[in-house]
């Protein structure tokens, strides 16, 4: 990552997903995203001491299913109103992990990404980006989302365990 430029590279929104996958109804997967995210990359020299926030708008989430989106806003899940957003801050980045504090309705839990830098180029129009993918595992139950349903032949509707998986593009810093 030495071919990254120091100091504070901007997510690109446009060219980032933060999605999620979890197991529905013991039989399939449900997957979703927040199409809203914001987020900073910061690069030391050398590309060393990198450290990394985003943000979240729980208001933004989709499924490509409005009435399953409108409860995961509701209190059931998100409580988009409550909670507007999910954070994440970066506590440590030590090889191909990242290592942050995860903060879902106002609990903030440890949690560590394997990630992978997909590498730098400047693009058509001049402007210098950098690629990162991730992906982790947590519970949701840790994130006080617990609603779920029984279902008849035993299980629950929503498994616990939710699947990460981030692609980030980050614009380099414009010289001053």
């Amino acid at each position: 990552m030495n071919d990254l430029t120091p100091g504070t590279w901007t997510l690109d929104a446009s060219h980032t997903s933060a999605s999620f996958t979890v197991r529905h109804a013991g039989i399939s997967k449900a997957r979703g995203q927040f199409t809203d995210v914001e987020g900073a990359l910061e690069v030391g020299e050398g590309g060393e001491n990198l450290s990394f926030a985003a943000t979240l708008k729980t208001e933004s989430i989709s499924t490509s299913n409005s009435d399953r989106d409108n409860h995961l806003r509701s209190g059931d899940f998100f409580d988009a109103e409550t909670f507007p957003e999910i954070r994440f801050v970066s506590t440590k980045v030590e090889g191909d992990t990242l290592t942050g504090d995860l903060t879902i309705r106002d609990i903030t839990k440890p949690v560590t990404l394997d990630f992978t830098y997909e590498g730098a180029a400047t693009d058509p129009f001049g402007i210098y980006r950098a690629g990162f993918t991730g992906e982790t595992k947590i519970s949701r139950k840790e994130f006080g989302l617990t609603w779920n349903a029984a279902l008849e032949a035993g299980g629950v509707l929503v498994a616990d365990e939710v699947k990460i998986s981030i692609e980030a593009e980050f614009t380099a810093p414009t010289a001053a």
